[in-house]
């Protein structure tokens, strides 16, 4: 396969690009997208059979089950970095190893009703919660180990809002090539 096409099917809506001034309205569409995502991805895969969930959205890639199973598991992650950023000066958040997460038996087999169910309750809260945020607390910051690059709480709206519509994609133009919609 070539690099472009694998490039496409790995960032089917391009890499996250957060701009340096992040509007009132551009917070409100990322957390629309966060408070809409969970019926909108639950109404895409409720109707997929085991074959389906089992199918990598690209090779080498995860199947679809995996990454349900790893959308809970990363915004369970983006949830607690909120909380972490909101109660305690710049924190050094806890990363994690995602590739040994997803294949785990919970993310290989588990019903996907139990990532989208948690999905769903998790996103209720997060919502409420970034929709009462104040412009300090927006500012506020977390440190990633990686590269102990600073995020902003305001940033990390973004980057969720972004992680939703980037896995959502990898799993609406896979079951559009194979004829699912």
């Amino acid at each position: 396969m070539k690099s472009n096409t694998l490039d496409s099917l790995k960032y089917p809506i391009g890499h996250f690009s957060c701009p340096k001034e992040i509007s009132k309205e551009q917070l409100h569409n990322w957390i629309l997208v966060l408070e809409n995502f969970p019926k909108k991805l639950q109404d895409l895969v409720v109707n997929l059979n085991d074959t389906q969930l089992n199918t990598p959205y690209r090779p080498e890639g995860w199947s679809v089950r995996q990454l349900i199973h790893h959308i809970a598991d990363s915004h369970h992650h983006s949830y607690t970095r909120f909380k972490w950023s909101l109660t305690e000066d710049k924190p050094v958040i806890k990363a994690y190893e995602e590739k040994d997460w997803a294949m785990l038996t919970d993310a290989t087999t588990a019903p996907i009703v139990l990532s989208l169910n948690y999905i769903t309750a998790l996103h209720a809260k997060m919502v409420y919660l970034l929709k009462l945020l104040s412009v300090e607390q927006l500012q506020l910051e977390f440190i990633h180990p990686a590269d102990s690059s600073k995020v902003s709480v305001a940033e990390n709206i973004g980057r969720y809002a972004w992680h939703s519509n980037h896995h959502y994609a990898h799993i609406e133009n896979l079951c559009k090539r194979e004829g699912w919609l």
